[in-house]
């Protein structure tokens, strides 16, 4: 081996250290960074959702209850009505004309009675002298006896037509807010295939809502009254049902249970519920579609946990837990009920322990990691 050669042969070995010892002095990745939630215990109530409709307490429909043409209108759609208040007139003159006819009857007979009145009054005396037959007398007297009969039933077809004819005004029969008229001015109306339901009045202060509940949801609701307070089962008006509107928002007043009907429907299973709200605000109408909510139980010392934070897999749940070592374990869990965006554990989980919450896909089973607890809303969002 000449000299070159050597001096090569100890330069490369010189290299290789440097490289190895480079690479021995790499500095490692830092642990990744994750968001944890501490798990507690709390007591937390479990709350029925039904879908519901709501009506007013009262939707009185306004119909034509005489047929004609509709000749005016006295009301602005949509507005606020009183009792009394006139709505629709209906075309009179027929009714009037058959009111006059009928006021002629009443005078014709009143004016054959005045005659048979007459007559009978000339004949009593006369019979009593027998200068006319006991026959004559009781002629007068059926005569007369017959205009009486004659009188009440011409007042009591006049009673017929007048109140035909008082059918042509339409008033309100409640307070309330009327809706959108169903025939104009001119329409045919009180007969098909014209609308007979002109239009509706409701009144809005106390708004119902129904909803159906199924055989189970009744028996878990029934159970839980009556274990709370046995007293309050039969008293109707305590306030126990929420309201959550279509925007999410929960309705400012609670409800009442109004009724539930006596039997279920063995088509569908399902019982109708009613509830009773207040509408001071008039912020409620008929037709809108809603949520109502109900208390059923209160499970004592739960545990809940993010949704987020669990990771399903062919109907097996796991979270990540982080040890007092900073390391992560992968956990198998029971979940119970979701309340808002939050599990409820059943089992694999304790009191105090470390979940991860932020960073799932940073991490795996054995991993050092630097954690952060955050606190969490029961609906899952962080607090500010």
């Amino acid at each position: 081996m000449n000299f070159r050669t050597v001096v090569l042969t100890i330069s490369l070995s010189f290299v290789l250290f440097a490289c190895g010892e480079q690479k021995k002095e790499a500095p490692k990745a830092p642990p990744p960074e994750v968001s944890v939630v501490e798990t507690t215990v709390e007591d937390v109530p479990l709350f029925l959702e039904f879908v519901g409709e709501t009506f007013g307490v009262k939707d009185i429909t306004i119909r034509a209850r005489v047929e004609g043409f509709l000749e005016g209108m006295h009301f602005q759609e949509g507005s606020a009505v009183k009792k009394g208040d006139l709505l629709y007139t209906l075309e009179s003159q027929p009714f009037e004309e058959k009111v006059a006819t009928r006021m002629s009857s009443v005078a014709e007979v009143k004016a054959n009675l005045a005659k048979n009145k007459g007559d009978l009054d000339r004949y009593v005396p006369l019979a009593k002298i027998n200068a006319v037959s006991k026959s004559d007398l009781d002629a007068a007297q059926a005569a007369y006896d017959a205009s009486l009969s004659s009188l009440e039933a011409a007042r009591a077809n006049l009673r017929a037509a007048q109140i035909e004819l008082s059918y042509t005004k339409i008033y309100s029969p409640i307070d309330g807010i009327i809706g959108k008229t169903q025939a104009k001015v001119g329409d045919f109306v009180g007969k098909e295939p014209s609308p007979v339901i002109l239009n509706t009045v409701s009144q809005v202060d106390t708004i119902l809502v129904t909803f159906f509940i199924t055989e189970t949801q009744y028996l878990e609701f029934t159970r839980f009254k009556a274990k709370n307070d046995p007293a309050e089962q039969a008293d109707d008006g305590d306030d126990k049902f929420e309201l959550i509107l279509v925007d999410g928002s929960v309705y400012g007043h609670k409800g009442g249970l109004d009724f539930v009907d006596r039997e279920v429907n063995t088509t569908t299973g399902a019982m109708l519920v009613q509830a009773t709200f207040p509408n001071p605000e008039k912020l409620l109408r008929p037709g809108l579609f809603t949520k109502v909510r109900v208390q059923v139980r209160v499970v004592k010392d739960a545990i809940m946990i993010p949704q987020r934070s669990v990771m399903e897999i062919q109907g097996l749940h796991n979270v990540f837990v982080v040890d007092s070592n900073d390391t992560i374990q992968t956990r198998s869990i029971e979940v119970g009920n979701k309340v808002g965006s939050s599990w409820m554990i059943t089992e694999g989980l304790q009191a105090g322990e470390k979940v991860v919450y932020e960073g799932l896909q940073k991490v795996k089973d054995g991993v050092t990691v630097r954690a952060t607890i955050v606190d969490i809303e029961p609906t899952g969002q962080d607090k500010k």
